[in-house]
């Protein structure tokens, strides 16, 4: 065709556009939608993404580097930005016992030389230092109570921080009894400038908020800020509480780096950094990376990886590619029909077209013209609303992702895209009509007449074939590899869609054979939709499209939701409210009382309470990293050979075990929090495991231990293990742990909550044993469960005193897939409901004859009404039915793909049961094949005028 043809027939689409408004803006919206979506995430995407410089700020301010001591005495292997990759070289690695480590030269004299000391002396003459201090992880006291927080100091007036950390309200500390702090510590504490907030450790000596200072990179980060030497040595660590990173002394591990002017730390001086066990992260190397054969951390990657790690990258982008096509797909499936209404309407029109001259190509062109004015004018639309929603709302966005963009990025060629996106989609909406216009006879036409043709054979044969080859693909390759499992599955799923979607046209032939058995309007509309497949096969495969997701998805959710049912253990019995200490360390253990109270004064009838103590070997564990292990173990003869303490075993032989050893093939998953050994009276019996025997509590006080499990006791007795702290003194060769088993006297007592591998013993008999016992928590066994307005206040009261308490009531398993499901099901019903609403819009304008045809025989006015729904009703159901068939299967697939993948040596039938089953989605199947169509007649028939006009007849 020429050029000026191609005017012409846009300068028609564009005032076919303009007379149907209502269908134009409906093609527009739809395409609208997703280029919104897109441009919108390819906006934030940009803008989020840091330039090489923008990051430098992010990490280091306006210092020229950032550096940090890993480890002394070892080598650092890393990438430009340490970020990305680092490992760590230790000579100390793989010796055994009696071997000496070998350091080199750099190595010794870095653990001869204070790393202050040593850095200054490898950075360039002249260069500053600017100590990063971090100090303990602690509370500051807030308006509800204790808030969880860092502690940093830092010289906030200095310029070198700007970038890394920026004010956004008041000011920087002045003195050693003000602070500032971050916007997330602000909003939790419910606190102000101005007022106070005082440190665990230091509540007499309270802190003046000064100002508000952010972390552009880690928006919701809570600490404190303050001012150089005037906070962290004045908290007392507590034993056992985390700190930074640590070389054995309190001085500074990690600094930013002043250079003088001229002065660069260029990668070759990176590489000499860690040799000394630095890593550096330089300004100029981020700006100007090196060569990745020049980067050891990548060498030696590579030749591990031997180019396997690309897998996960590739099959991202398969997958992505895959859901926006099949998007692409369903939008073209919704906008077909619409096109097919303006090539209805315009019949008469096109065949005037074609009367005068016109060949096929030129009616092609008209109704094609029409899918380039709209599909340009809603990406247009849509490109313009996803970058002013982005600039609106990028504070929000920013907020969300919980860091700042870079800078607000707008790349032509993406938009360019993007714009291709929304043209090429009105073009595939508006094939398929324009084909179907430019074959349609001219004097039918004309006069109106229909020119009905049967369905391509071919065309259905292809799509059985398809059908039939991508289930395959899909349910058989789930078994395959893990490589290619998910790639089997996506890609037989998508193309068993297609198939279906190609024989639409012959299945709707199919279900009209079922109009014999109906009453006169449901089998007028079933005949009406199979005379004119070309406006009902899309319709229906648009809303088949629609319930195959929600389906595939809901059978997917619905079945983990089971396995999660089955593998669920409780906390304790129903309605049972359990209080643990959670991390607070053990000098904070006078808290607990208070906790007790509070929660007893917020929820009332809880009964009598059952205090929960841990059993340790040698001390707090919350204290003491080091304070050994004790375990409740199953009888020699019928434990897995892999958990005997001491046993060593050859490279693959303890897998082999795992997988063919049946006694390593049990589940022994535990549910209440406190642990494996608990001490306690025959009230946390009762309150925490549901016993009700008081025999049991009898054994107790005798000094006997009570199991759950009859697996665990043999001759009247159960075996406890407990190891030996690890040495550490000696190196890292010889971190052995000695184990020790005892045999404890104990009996058997029947629970109402499954504990396998779990016993209680007295206080009283942990210290025969020679154990320590510390209190962690309390149990109360009210009669009934406590409402949630109860739980709220008492989780309320407990934030006054600690954030680091744990209150659960056992309320059995509560599963999350029900919303999931219904918020799919609904949006299928939205997309369904516009597919057979479109659909039916056509259906009205080509049944106007039949309709007049019915009123001058004496059909009342209400038949239109009727018909309408009926025909709309028809085409949801014949699409619901077609898309749970469709759904069905990768819902299966993927059930499959998640069974073969989460099997392990050692897994237990019963959890590889749960990990196979499969559960149908019965309220979205309902939903989809009963309720749907229903929905749809309904909603047709209400909004359908019931008046009918008298035409004269045409031709």
């Amino acid at each position: 065709m020429k050029l000026s043809a191609w005017r012409v027939a846009l300068r028609i689409a564009r005032r076919d556009a303009l007379r149907a408004k209502g269908r134009s803006a409906l093609v527009i919206a739809m395409v609208a939608l997703p280029v919104l979506g897109v441009t919108g995430a390819d906006v934030v995407f940009r803008s989020a993404d840091l330039s090489p410089a923008e990051k430098a700020v992010r990490i280091m301010g306006q210092a020229a580097a950032e550096l940090e001591m890993v480890e002394r005495g070892s080598a650092v292997l890393q990438a430009p930005d340490p970020s990305d990759g680092l490992s760590v070289e230790n000579p100390t690695d793989d010796l055994k016992p009696g071997d000496v480590p070998r350091h080199t030269p750099e190595q010794q004299r870095a653990l001869d030389t204070a790393p202050g000391d040593l850095v200054k002396q490898l950075l360039p003459a002249g260069a500053v230092l600017v100590p990063e201090r971090e100090g303990p992880n602690t509370a500051a006291s807030s308006v509800m109570g204790l808030l969880s927080t860092r502690v940093n100091e830092m010289d906030l007036n200095d310029p070198v921080w700007q970038g890394r950390v920026d004010l956004v309200k008041g000011r920087a500390p002045a003195n050693g009894h003000e602070v500032a702090v971050t916007p997330a510590f602000l909003k939790r504490s419910g606190l102000k400038i101005g007022e106070r907030t005082a440190v665990r450790g230091l509540e007499a000596d309270p802190f003046t908020i000064t100002g508000v200072y952010e972390y552009p990179g880690e928006l919701t980060a809570s600490e404190l800020f303050a001012p150089p030497g005037t906070l962290i040595d004045r908290l007392a660590t507590p034993p056992g509480a985390s700190r930074g990173p640590a070389t054995g002394t309190d001085e500074p591990v990690r600094w930013l780096v002043k250079l003088p002017a001229g002065a660069d730390l260029d990668w070759r001086k990176v590489v000499e950094l860690n040799r000394y066990g630095f890593s550096a992260t330089s300004r100029a190397v981020l700006i100007d990376p090196p060569a990745r054969a020049d980067v050891p951390f990548y060498v030696k990657a590579d030749e591990r990886s031997q180019n396997q790690t690309s897998y996960f990258d590739r099959t991202s982008v398969v997958i992505l590619a895959t859901v926006v096509g099949m998007a692409l797909l369903e939008i073209v499936l919704l906008a077909g029909p619409a096109f097919a209404v303006g090539a209805r309407r315009s019949r008469r029109q096109l065949g005037l077209l074609a009367a005068a001259g016109g060949d096929r190509a030129n009616v092609r062109a008209v109704v094609l013209g029409g899918g380039i004015v709209l599909g340009v004018t809603g990406a247009v639309v849509g490109l313009g609303l996803g970058v002013s929603l982005v600039a609106l709302l990028r504070t929000q966005a920013e907020e969300y992702s919980g860091r700042r963009f870079g800078h607000f990025a707008l790349q032509p060629l993406d938009l360019i895209g993007v714009l291709v996106v929304g043209l090429v989609t009105g073009l595939l909406a508006a094939v398929v009509p324009a084909v179907q216009a430019s074959r349609q006879d001219v004097v039918a036409a004309l006069t109106g007449r229909d020119s009905l043709k049967p369905p391509n054979r071919k065309l259905a044969v292809l799509g059985l074939l398809m059908l039939g080859g991508g289930a395959a693909l899909a349910l058989l390759g789930a078994t395959s590899g893990v490589g290619s499992r998910s790639l089997a599955v996506l890609g037989g799923s998508v193309v068993a869609e297609l198939g279906m979607v190609a024989l639409t046209p012959y299945l709707v032939g199919l279900f009209g054979r079922l109009g014999r058995w109906l009453s006169l309007g449901p089998r007028l509309a079933l005949r009406d939709s199979v005379r004119h497949r070309g406006r009902t096969a899309p319709a229906v495969a648009a809303v088949m499209a629609a319930v195959a997701g929600a389906v595939a998805v809901g059978v997917y959710t619905t079945s983990v939701a089971e396995q999660n049912r089955r593998e669920y253990v409780a906390h304790g019995p129903s309605g049972s409210v359990l209080l643990g200490r959670g991390w607070l360390s053990g000098t904070d253990a006078k808290l607990l009382p208070q906790m007790r109270e509070a929660v007893e004064r917020s929820i009332p009838d809880l009964g009598p309470r059952a205090d929960v103590q841990n059993v340790y070997y040698k001390g707090d564990c919350s204290e003491n990293s080091s304070c050994g292990y004790i375990s409740v173990d199953l009888p020699k003869e019928i434990r897995c050979p892999v958990l005997d303490p001491g046993r060593e075993f050859a490279p693959g032989e303890a897998e082999r075990i795992l997988s063919t050893d049946t006694r390593c093939q049990t589940d022994n998953r535990r549910g209440n929090p406190y642990g494996a050994l608990t001490a306690g009276d025959a009230t946390l019996l009762h309150n925490l495991y549901g016993v009700t025997d008081p025999a049991a509590g009898q054994a107790l006080a005798a000094g006997k231990a009570v199991v759950f499990d009859p697996r665990y006791l043999k001759d009247g007795k159960v075996a406890v293990q407990f190891r030996e702290p690890a040495d550490l003194s000696t190196g890292p060769a010889d971190r052995k742990q000695v184990s020790h088993e005892i045999a404890v006297d104990a009996v058997l007592a029947d629970t109402s909550v499954p504990s396998p591998g779990q016993a209680v013993i007295s206080p009283a008999t942990a210290a025969g044993l020679g154990f320590t016992t510390t209190s962690v928590g309390s149990v109360w066994l009210p009669g009934a469960a406590p409402s949630d307005g109860s739980q709220q206040k008492a989780d309320g009261a407990l934030a006054r005193i600690t954030d680091r308490s744990l209150l659960t009531v056992e309320r059995g398993y509560r599963s999350q897939a029900d919303l999931v499901t219904l918020g799919l099901t609904v949006f299928a019903g939205l997309v369904a409901l516009g597919a057979a609403g479109i659909a039916t819009g056509l259906a009205a304008a080509d049944s106007q004859r039949d309709l007049t045809t019915l009123a001058a025989v004496g059909a009342e006015p209400r038949i239109r009404r009727s018909l309408s729904g009926f025909q709309c009703g028809v085409i949801a159901a014949m699409g619901a039915v077609l898309g749970v068939v469709c759904g069905i299967v990768p819902g299966v697939a993927l059930r499959k793909v998640e069974s073969a993948g989460g099997s392990y040596p050692g897994i237990s039938p019963e959890e590889l049961a749960n990990q196979a089953i499969v559960v149908l989605p019965w309220p979205t199947i309902a939903g989809a094949v009963v309720v749907l169509p229903v929905l749809a007649a309904a909603l047709a028939a209400v909004l359908t005028r019931s008046r009918i006009t008298l035409l004269r007849r045409s031709g």
